[in-house]
């Protein structure tokens, strides 16, 4: 809409930002800058008169400082996360919300170059003992890097930087991550990607992990993992604390079953006194620094250049490039499908942490496809973006750097196409799943994972009208209640449950005893139960042919549980540090075939 005066929009920047991403907006608007910060109080009494605020951590973009920008159209986020941004609150009020994911990709890929090379040639301790007076040349004799393995887990921006950047040093390159696409990983020159992260282990020199901090990639090097790699390997964190586990790496470097570490990211920054991570940092074998990652002057030039690019785009009515919240659908279009993306995201989260972590040979490497089947009034829905967007986001958050926070309806398609995700949106108009024939619900939505995409073209229609499942694919289903969501379907199970925080999900013999065992468990942990659902076989769905689907465990756990009777998954909602010792206690159990751990 045009402006009834000439007045030009103001852009309020509460922080410091660069001067180069600032010298983009000062011709055609008036930009407050005030590197000093701005109190609570007084952003309050500034909004009103703002069209766009750029921040960076410190200043908090509330609901009520977002209520209180009448004119506000656009929130810029001079970097990758928004945690200090209410964006759900930005998004009720039409507001966009920009970030810059991509600004500091070579900083951090730089960063774990660093650090591996400094832990190749002990530069730290060689630095400290020779300020110290100490000339211990002998002490400190390092290896070359060329000609040795390294090995990546995901391979997203940063990670496909590090592989290049390492290739040019001479280093051989392997990956894990389910969602790589095979033809991009090649032509980088990465040498292979594995199945299981296990595969890799045992055969490489340096190990660099970049994902984001989920239950599926918490601890996920621990004790178990160590033991399987060289005497002689080393590791390296520009990535989040905590996907290492601090005290199994203390233990791997005192007892030399690895040579050394380079560690930029802790559990908590700074670590406090007497932990695992206070003790690493003083470790003789570990490289360390203060989550230096992206504090380079170009990175910081390249967030604030990128962000307020956008904001001009956004004030001059175009498309961000990197939009977190959904600016192309109108308000009362957002207000329906809302829980619909809520409930969506989640459901392609779980099949990440749930069916894709369970087993290998329902991940393998390379292409997904997946069905989005909308059922019910949902089915009549025009703008599905959202709704796609949503899924690609779920899926791809525990292999993307930034958790799948860059994942919006303007780049969904382009991320799935990356990944080598292919999804198919369905539009079914009957009312089929979950038990809820009589339109139970108004409406549902099924996320089936295909074992394979052959057939004809009539098979394929057949599908679409029936619901069906072909053999070996596994379907999730979930509707919305409210602005409540819940799962009632986990592949051949049926269930009810609200997939949020961390949950259980345990398969196992459906006979007495077994939840009290599992509570056991729990207990001695101190781990508490928020709720519980037992979830039954779909006796009606395995009676009408679709007993075939096969279930997230390996196929030696499945015959084993026909034989021994009745099947059912437990899953509990629950509260607690959840270690690799709980999991496997519990997996061990009398009767538990398998165990998962997500986090939604």
């Amino acid at each position: 809409m045009a402006s009834t005066t000439d007045r030009k929009p103001r852009i309020l920047v509460p922080e410091k930002v660069s001067v180069d991403g600032l010298a983009l907006l000062s011709a055609d608007y008036e930009v407050d800058s005030r590197p000093q910060g701005v109190p609570p109080q007084e952003l309050l009494a500034l909004i009103p008169d703002v069209d766009a605020l750029i921040v960076r951590s410190e200043t908090k973009v509330t609901a009520e400082v977002l209520r209180a920008g009448s004119r506000l159209r656009v929130v810029a986020r001079a970097g990758v996360g928004v945690d200090n941004i209410d964006v759900e609150a930005a998004t009720a009020g039409g507001i966009i919300v920009v970030n810059s994911p991509a600004g500091n990709i070579v900083a951090a890929a730089e960063h774990t170059v660093a650090l591996l090379l400094a832990t190749a040639r002990n530069v730290g301790r060689a630095d400290r003992t020779t300020k110290e007076g100490r000339w211990e040349r002998g002490k400190l004799v390092g290896v070359e890097v060329g000609r040795k393995t390294l090995g990546i887990v995901g391979l997203g921006k940063v990670g496909m930087k590090v592989a290049r950047m390492c290739i040019g040093l001479g280093m051989k390159v392997i990956a894990f991550d389910p969602y790589a696409n095979p033809d991009l990983a090649q032509q980088t020159g990465v040498e292979r990607l594995v199945p299981r992260l296990a595969d890799m282990l045992p055969e490489i020199d340096f190990l660099t992990i970049h994902t984001p901090l989920l239950a599926s990639t918490l601890d996920l090097i621990g004790e178990a993992e160590f033991k399987l790699m060289k005497p002689t390997a080393r590791v390296l964190n520009v990535a989040r604390g905590g996907v290492y586990n601090e005290a199994a790496l203390l233990e791997a470097l005192n007892k030399g079953v690895i040579a050394g570490a380079g560690l930029d990211v802790f559990t908590k920054e700074p670590p406090d006194q007497n932990t695992p991570a206070w003790q690493l940092l003083r470790h003789e074998k570990v490289t360390a620094t203060p989550h230096l990652g992206a504090s380079t002057v170009e990175a910081q030039e390249n967030v604030a250049v990128d962000v307020c690019t956008q904001v001009a785009a956004v004030l001059r009515g175009e498309l961000p490039t990197s939009a977190v919240n959904a600016p192309l659908i109108l308000p009362e279009e957002y207000r329906a499908l809302k829980p619909y993306a809520k409930l969506i995201e989640r459901m392609g989260g779980l099949y990440t942490q749930h069916f894709a972590s369970a087993s290998a040979s329902h991940v393998g490497v390379g292409g997904r496809h997946f069905e989005l089947v909308y059922h019910g009034e949902l089915a009549g829905v025009s703008n599905s973006r959202p709704l796609l967007a949503a899924l690609v986001r779920g899926l791809v958050s525990p292999f993307s750097d930034t958790g799948g926070r860059h994942v919006n309806i303007v780049n969904a398609t382009a991320v799935a196409r990356e990944k080598g995700i292919v999804i198919r949106e369905i539009h079914a108009h009957s009312g089929i799943g979950s038990g809820n024939e009589g339109s139970a619900y108004a409406s549902f939505v099924m996320l089936r994972a295909l074992a394979t995409v052959e057939g004809t073209e009539s098979e394929q229609q057949d599908r679409e009208k029936t619901g069906g499942v072909d053999p070996g694919s596994q379907v999730i289903e979930g509707y919305v209640s409210g602005n409540n969501v819940y799962i009632s379907r986990l592949d051949r199970f049926n269930a009810s449950f609200s997939p949020e925080g961390t949950l259980l999900i345990l398969h196992n013999f459906d006979e007495p005893g077994k939840i009290g065992g599992v509570g056991s468990v729990l207990g001695r942990h101190g781990i508490n139960i928020r709720f519980m659902q037992v979830a039954s076989l779909d006796l009606g769905r395995q009676k009408g042919g679709q007993d075939d689907a096969q279930p997230a465990q390996a196929p030696a756990l499945e015959t084993s549980a026909k034989k021994n009777g009745d099947e059912a998954l437990m899953i509990l909602g629950i509260d607690g540090d959840v270690t690799k010792d709980v999991v496997e206690d519990l997996r061990t159990a009398e009767g538990i075939l398998n165990v998962s751990l997500v986090r939604l």
